[in-house]
């Protein structure tokens, strides 16, 4: 029987590793809105943990801020509507700080769905399986290329965007290796 998934835990209050996502974007010391953090969990957070609906984004953010992690305040957007942005808060630095210092790291949970489709092989063609990891081939390529300008604006503020910036470079390391293994995938196919 595998082992119940431990939570991380910050003064016995439980919230999931997404919640600590959504902190961690608000932890670069800006204000924004739950657009803002849908825009930047897209640009960099996709590559190696989560690609948020923005229903998740604003379910967090009512989380976060009940919990006191957070606080928002509504700001003008345009001459008729306004939006809420959102700040960390100390106890929500002191919460993802506590976070990502704990010394149990889960193993990273791989969710392959080309993969799974070639495991599934056996309901389909040759040649329908060797379509579609030609198209999670290019798929990859995109996703490199987009890891490779995460990594360049990065580069462009190495003070503020150092830790970022380390991230987009696995992540084009990640992205290049899978290149290989799907090259090797359609290799043994044939």
């Amino acid at each position: 029987m595998a082992a119940a998934r431990k939570e991380p835990r910050s003064n016995d209050i439980t919230i999931p590793a997404t919640a600590y996502a959504v902190l961690g974007l608000l932890s670069f010391e800006q204000e924004l809105s739950g657009y803002d953090l849908k825009k930047w969990a897209d640009s960099i957070l996709r590559f190696f943990y989560w690609a948020p609906a923005v229903s998740q984004i604003y379910g967090e953010l009512k989380r976060l801020d009940r919990l006191g992690y957070v606080t928002s305040r509504e700001v003008p957007q345009d001459d008729l509507r306004n939006k809420r942005v959102y700040r960390i808060t100390d106890s929500g630095r002191a919460a993802l700080t506590e976070w990502v210092e704990q010394d149990d790291v889960e193993p990273p949970v791989l969710k392959h769905s080309p993969l799974l489709r070639v495991w599934l092989g056996h309901l389909t063609t040759p040649d329908h399986i060797r379509e579609l990891l030609l198209s999670h081939r290019a798929n990859t390529e995109q996703m490199l290329e987009d890891a490779r300008k995460s990594e360049a604006q990065a580069h462009n503020n190495p003070e503020q965007w150092h830790y970022p910036e380390l991230v987009a470079r696995f992540s084009m390391r990640h992205f290049e290796a899978e290149l290989g293994l799907v090259d090797a995938l359609l290799a043994e196919l044939d």
